[in-house]
């Protein structure tokens, strides 16, 4: 594993608004360091109106070889993207840029495929599952596309904002067997719940779902990451619930942010 830090060091950015509660610096600078990248993630607050000229500035720096996207740029980060894998333009967001061979930014998004797997490690076999999904966003959307990759039976979207959930709901029809429904806040009938928004970061935030009508054979998660045990996942270990919470996903996601990231300091084969 490599030790020290120098100029000759490559510079991955994590961007996002706020920024202060990501856990990508460490989580991500680590594992690729022990590879043997000689890299390093640094934080990045940017609001959404300056993210273009974030774009354009890193493009403009030899020694920045990527961007990971958090809250709430995903969407735009896409858009900022010269190319991106079929997955990322399915879903409409990039999660992860790095710089391609001709100097451009090649976008992915692997939230969703990191849910998933985060949900199995956990004990959750989606396959078969009614699921109730709060958050049309960009994890929400790339969650939902996972979701009907793993083959859940039905699948139900609750989100505040009506365009961005017709819009997801119509991007779902056209991906896959799976016919999205129209959700709310209560998760009754539902075995897998999963909350893809960042209520519970902020101390008085509303509960994304009635806690009160989950049943102890429901599994409910949470992407938010801190507080480590967000209200929802605590409120639903009390009813006896399995619940997997942001750090599940966190880890799982980490994982595909490290082989992304790796491609680019792989000697040629």
């Amino acid at each position: 594993m490599l030790d020290t830090y120098s100029g000759a060091t490559r510079v991955l950015f994590i961007v996002g608004d706020p920024i202060a509660q990501v856990k990508s610096p460490a989580g991500v600078t680590r594992p690729l360091r022990e590879a043997g990248a000689d890299a390093i993630v640094v934080p990045a607050h940017v609001a959404p109106a300056d993210l273009p000229d974030f774009f354009a500035m890193c493009r403009r720096m030899p020694n920045v070889d990527g961007i990971i996207v958090t809250v709430p740029h995903k969407f735009a980060a896409l858009a900022l993207c010269d190319d991106a894998t079929p997955a990322s333009h399915s879903i409409g967001a990039a999660n992860a840029v790095r710089r391609s061979a001709g100097g451009g930014w090649f976008g992915d998004m692997c939230d969703g495929e990191g849910y998933v797997a985060g949900l199995r490690k956990a004990g959750c076999e989606p396959r078969g599952r009614r699921a109730l999904l709060v958050g049309a966003g960009g994890a929400g959307s790339a969650i939902a596309h996972a979701l009907v990759d793993a083959g859940v039976s039905s699948l139900a979207l609750h989100e505040a904002d009506v365009e961005r959930r017709e819009a997801l709901a119509a991007k779902l029809r056209a991906y896959g067997p799976v016919v999205p429904e129209v959700g709310s806040a209560d998760p009754s009938g539902f075995d897998l719940v999963i909350n893809a928004t960042p209520m519970g970061m902020r101390e008085g935030d509303l509960l994304p779902v009635q806690v009160e009508r989950l049943v102890p054979g429901t599994f409910v998660g949470c992407v938010v990451t801190q507080p480590v045990v967000p209200p929802l996942i605590a409120a639903a270990r009390e009813l006896g619930c399995a619940t997997m919470t942001g750090a599940g996903m966190f880890e799982a996601v980490r994982e595909r942010l490290v082989d992304f990231y790796l491609a680019l300091y792989r000697p040629a084969a």
